[in-house]
């Protein structure tokens, strides 16, 4: 089951990213991109479907990713911030090039709110997953449910 939810991750972000790649190429923030939309779909998958992954009884790596989820939310605000610092500086033409207005206009407006869409998804996954990690094992320890 983890295997067929990782290939509809590689699937939605290939989907989302794709529309920018074949117009623009590689842009500064392509990677960022990606894991913006990799982190929100696996993070909030791990929210609301904790009990039917493969997590679901490991007690110690529950209390791994809860401390690793700390690093994890500063990085993903470093490379937001990053992305709107670069937006503030430099504009969307300076990633999108020389296009036409209307194609300038919809394409930056689309990598704009989806970039923003996945961040700040990503993000609040990311402060909300070690709460539910926590109560899962409190769950496991007092109840014997996840």
């Amino acid at each position: 089951m983890e295997g067929l939810w990782w290939v509809l991750t590689v699937i939605t972000a290939v989907a989302v990213i794709l529309p920018v790649y074949f117009i623009v190429g590689m842009f500064p923030f392509l990677i960022s991109n990606i894991i913006f939309v990799v982190a929100f779909i696996t993070l909030s998958r791990y929210i609301f479907l904790l009990p039917y992954t493969f997590l679901a009884k490991r007690q110690v790596l529950k209390q791994v990713l809860i401390f690793i989820c700390f690093p994890i939310i500063f990085f993903l605000i470093q490379e937001l911030n990053s992305f709107q610092t670069f937006l503030d500086e430099n504009g969307m033409k300076a990633i999108l090039g020389t296009l036409p207005l209307r194609k300038e206009q919809s394409l930056g407006a689309y990598l704009h709110a989806e970039m923003l869409l996945f961040a700040v998804g990503a993000i609040i996954a990311a402060i909300l997953l070690p709460f539910r990690l926590g109560l899962s094992i409190w769950r496991t320890r007092n109840r014997g449910s996840v």
